[in-house]
Formats: C-alpha cells, sequence, structure tokens
C-alpha cells in the first residue's frame, strides 16, 4: 500500500512544524508533562491557566492517538462507510440511484487528513505558546535532582506527568512480524484499498473496521482466538453485531477462528 503523504504544510505548520525550535528552558517549572495527546493538552493548558509554569514535552505529534491514530479517524472512516451503505440501501426510501455506485477510496483518505488539520487547530503549537505552554519536541529523559533533558537541554521541574498513552502491541504469532503487518499507526495512512483485509481481533474496534472497509469494497476476514466476536461484551448485543455483519454482501462475510 502506499501511505497518504501526512507531510502536507499545513498539516506539520499545526502538529509539528518543520521550523520550531524548541523555546529555552523559563527557570524551573512548575509541571512538566510528556505526552502531547488528550491527558496531556488537558493538564498543561488546565496548569497553565492557574498560573503554573509550564512545559510541554511531545516526541512526534501534537493530538497524540487520539488525534493522530485513534477516535478522529476511525470516525470518519466510520461516517464514510455508513454514507456507502445509505447509499445502497436509498431504493427501500424510495431514492433511485440509477448509477454504479464508486467508492473513491483516496478521496476518503484524504478527507481523514483535511478533517484532522480542522481538528487540530485547536490544540497546535501557536495555540499552546498563546496559553503560556512551553512546548518542546524531543524523547524526553529523567536525570537526577528533578531535571528532565531533552534534545540537549536540561528542565528543572517540581512535579511531572507521564501521559504518554500507549502503543499497538503485535500477537506472538509465527511471521507476522515478517509481513510489516497494519495497525491503528499506519492503517490511517493508506492510499489503496486492500483487495483484501484480514484483521486480527473481534474486539469492538476490530468490527467497526471490519465492518467500514467491507463496505467500502475489501474482503475481510476477522481472526480471533475466541470463538465469538465481542468476547468480552454480553451475548446480546454481540449477537446483534454478528447478525449485522452477516448481512454484508456475500464474499465480505467475516469469518472467526475457535480457540
Amino acid at each position: 500500500m502506499d501511505p497518504l503523504d501526512k507531510s502536507t504544510p499545513e498539516w506539520r505548520a499545526l502538529v509539528r512544524p518543520s521550523s520550531y525550535n524548541n523555546p529555552v528552558p523559563r527557570g524551573r517549572y512548575n509541571l512538566i508533562v510528556i505526552g502531547a495527546g488528550t491527558a496531556g493538552l488537558v493538564a498543561a493548558t488546565g496548569a497553565a491557566a492557574l498560573g503554573d509554569r509550564v512545559a510541554l514535552i511531545e516526541r512526534d505529534q501534537i493530538g497524540g492517538s487520539r488525534l493522530n491514530v485513534g477516535d478522529v479517524p476511525s470516525k470518519i472512516l466510520v461516517r464514510a462507510a455508513r454514507a456507502v451503505a445509505d447509499v445502497r440501501r436509498a431504493s427501500e426510501l424510495g431514492v433511485q440511484n440509477s448509477g454504479e455506485l464508486q467508492t473513491d477510496f483516496p478521496r476518503i483518505m484524504r478527507r481523514v487528513l483535511e478533517v484532522q488539520t480542522q481538528m487540530a487547530a485547536g490544540d497546535n503549537v501557536t495555540r499552546l505558546t498563546q496559553q503560556s505552554v512551553d512546548v518542546y519536541f524531543g524523547d524526553a529523559r529523567f536525570g537526577d535532582g528533578g531535571h528532565i533533558s531533552v534534545q540537549g537541554q536540561r528542565l528543572a521541574f517540581a512535579r511531572a506527568l507521564i501521559a504518554t498513552g500507549s502503543s499497538p502491541a503485535l500477537p506472538q504469532i509465527p511471521g507476522l512480524a515478517d509481513v510489516q503487518p497494519l495497525t491503528n499507526e499506519n492503517l490511517f495512512s493508506l492510499d489503496k484499498l486492500p483487495p483484501r483485509l484480514a484483521i486480527i481481533g473481534a474486539g469492538p474496534i476490530g468490527c467497526e473496521m471490519a465492518q467500514a472497509f467491507t463496505r467500502f469494497g475489501s474482503r475481510v476476514t476477522i481472526y480471533d482466538k475466541q470463538p465469538r466476536i465481542l468476547p468480552a461484551e454480553d451475548l446480546a448485543p454481540a449477537e446483534i453485531v454478528r447478525e449485522a455483519l452477516q448481512q454484508l454482501e456475500v464474499g465480505h462475510l467475516a469469518h472467526f477462528l475457535e480457540p
């Protein structure tokens, strides 16, 4: 798959400007927050609003997983997939669609980036600086005596908050790492619709993405060690989801591995 170019000037200017230079430390910080995701942003701006001297350290992009590789891009895909389903069902509502339905997957993914860019305007380096938060990009390392180093600078602090979130973990399946599988960190950068897609995990996110990509036209198979989907949920709602997946087009039905 060819990755979607997420280095557009508009996007980079918001989440991590290429020309940005880390500030000079302003003495001892009352609070240093590591991680500029939802929790880190709320903590940093909240403390700064109360008058604390605050530094925010991010190793990658402002916005964290929610904006960049989580809730926001996934829900945009789900909305597009719902539109596809609505068009296919239009005749049931008395709306005739005489043309052949075509899904422009690259355009869908570009819209993901467009919406992300719009939302990034709310929490970006400029806005954070205006709210008296010093933003540093780089890896944070704790030192002795209440100091954190980042990009060769030494920041003194009274308190520190680690809000780095989590990263995807690959299951211990022989050969899986060799095929360079997709995770949430690169799934939303696809620029071409995969004709076949295997999803490992029949939880809420796996089912959500299975339904979306099936509606776009991929042939999807879900694998899970449990005998049913949504194994952590009650049987009744899990059965509703199973029936919904079964109602998808023939050849796009999800299958499940027995434990």
